[in-house]
């Protein structure tokens, strides 16, 4: 026998040495929640250690990311009823939660990367990602001109990337000409490309307090049967201008994260999803499970498949164990 694999898993040396692929912190992105008033930090029930923050505790959360070393951060507000509306305005108010929180964190950790979401969900009364019209019809191009409102609006107050998560037809191409229409040549464009339609999403609903008050996304967000429209989806958003491409969520999708490095020179970003979190985070706490290992195989698995970055809740906590490493 000539052929002996195994001499190359002999010893800890030589694995590392071997070792096809890593993940590091610089891989992660971090999600926050922030919310209004001040000195609140409220854990979110289905996802055990995430936390909702007012804008003063979230500036202490940011501050200690960054002392971990990670360097990105993806923000999602929770927005009151009283604020919410059938068009969202107050996604692009200059004064509301989410533009007065980039601003916060710009002053307070300046070189932070700061990654905001674009849709409508969080300030709908309805809980849908665009206008809903009287039938019940999630209406299109009225979506996205709100949605280049709000991209304007985040970019005025120093977003460094916006983050269309809307599923919205056309959005990536009428945010990008807004910006630059507005001088923002620089601010970067995240697209959710390849989104579906996901029961893994009911926490992270749970924590904006946006799930949709009536039907579903399936209008919006892609059919979990389907691959090749993935990489169509993909094509167009590259096409209209988008600096980097999702994958959401991650782990039932890592076919799909493959195809979609395979296709594209763009970066590639996984979206280690609420589902998934909690999953692991119910398990762990039965004794079921080894957290600390699953949650590496388990963020190790996406970089395999192919993603350059994770957005993941697991950022902290595993910036936390590469440093005790």
């Amino acid at each position: 026998m000539t052929a002996r694999p195994r001499r190359l898993r002999r010893t800890p040396g030589l694995r590392r040495m071997v070792q096809e692929n890593h993940l590091t912190v610089n891989d992660m992105i971090y999600p926050l929640f922030v919310m209004e008033g001040e000195g609140q930090k409220i854990e979110i029930s289905s996802m055990p250690n995430c936390f909702r923050y007012s804008l003063d505790l979230l500036l202490q959360e940011v501050a200690e990311a960054w002392s971990l070393g990670i360097k990105a951060i993806a923000l999602f507000p929770v927005v009151p009823e009283s604020k919410k509306d059938a068009t969202g305005t107050e996604s692009y108010n200059p004064d509301g939660l989410v533009q007065r929180t980039v601003k916060a964190i710009k002053k307070a950790v300046p070189e932070m990367l700061v990654i905001t979401d674009i849709a409508l969900d969080p300030f709908s009364i309805y809980g849908h990602d665009g206008i809903v019209d009287d039938q019940g019809k999630i209406l299109n191009d009225p979506t996205v001109e709100i949605l280049v409102k709000q991209a304007i609006s985040q970019a005025e107050a120093g977003t460094d990337i916006v983050a269309p998560s809307d599923m919205m037809d056309g959005r990536i191409g009428a945010i990008r000409q807004g910006l630059d229409a507005a001088g923002y040549f620089d601010v970067g464009i995240l697209a959710y490309s390849a989104k579906y339609a996901s029961a893994y999403y009911g926490p992270f609903r749970d924590a904006l307090d946006s799930a949709p008050k009536f039907g579903d996304k399936k209008t919006y967000q892609m059919d979990a049967a389907n691959s090749r429209e993935a990489l169509k989806e993909v094509a167009l958003d590259i096409a209209e201008g988008a600096d980097m491409v999702m994958v959401k969520p991650a782990l039932a999708y890592l076919d799909i994260i493959c195809q979609v490095k395979s296709a594209t020179h763009l970066p590639v970003v996984a979206y280690n999803v609420s589902g998934e979190y909690a999953m692991i985070k119910a398990a762990a706490q039965q004794g079921w499970i080894d957290e600390k290992s699953v949650i590496l195989e388990t963020l190790l698995s996406m970089k395999r498949a192919g993603a350059d970055l994770i957005l993941t809740y697991f950022a902290k906590q595993v910036a936390e164990i590469f440093q005790e490493s």
